[in-house]
């Protein structure tokens, strides 16, 4: 059933028919390239070394192994275990491994067992492990990121207090 001279026979068949369908591959090739163009980078990783006083703002994914004293925004959060961060944390995705100063924002928010959080957390979803070491308020919000909750609702009412 299956033969050389069968394999070798539709091989210069398909190179006859190669110059016509070049022009509709160029075409499909161009929409890949479009949709190649917008593939999701790799995550951008601080070391373990690393030491930043200041405050990190991404739309995409970020690692941090390193310290941190400043705020941090990102996509997806990865707090690494040996990682330390002293500022709110604001992210769509947050997993923390290390250690959090400050608050904590994120549709979803998991404390890994080795997690150690001081501060407060504001998610619509969370997840903590056993082991790990929270110190702070949990507090359940459809929209955590944006900075209309309750935070600022205290500020709202200082206008009336003053009218």
């Amino acid at each position: 059933m299956f033969s050389k001279s069968k394999i070798n026979e539709p091989g210069p068949k398909a190179g006859a028919s190669d110059k016509p369908a070049t022009p509709d591959t160029a075409k499909p090739a161009g929409d890949f390239q479009a949709s190649a163009a917008k593939p999701k980078p790799p995550a951008s990783v601080l070391s373990s070394d690393l030491h930043i006083k200041g405050n990190i703002k991404t739309t995409g994914d970020i690692l941090i192994e390193g310290q941190v004293e400043g705020d941090i925004r990102a996509h997806l959060l990865t707090v690494g275990e040996g990682a330390t961060i002293k500022g709110e944390v604001m992210a769509d995705d947050v997993v923390v491994n290390g250690r959090v100063v400050g608050r904590v924002r994120g549709l979803k928010v998991r404390l890994t067992s080795s997690a150690r959080v001081e501060g407060d957390i504001i998610h619509k979803t969370i997840a903590i492990e056993s082991g790990a070491h929270f110190e702070g308020s949990v507090q359940r919000q459809d929209d955590p990121i944006s900075k209309t909750g309750p935070a600022t609702k205290p500020a709202a009412a200082k206008p009336d207090a003053k009218a």
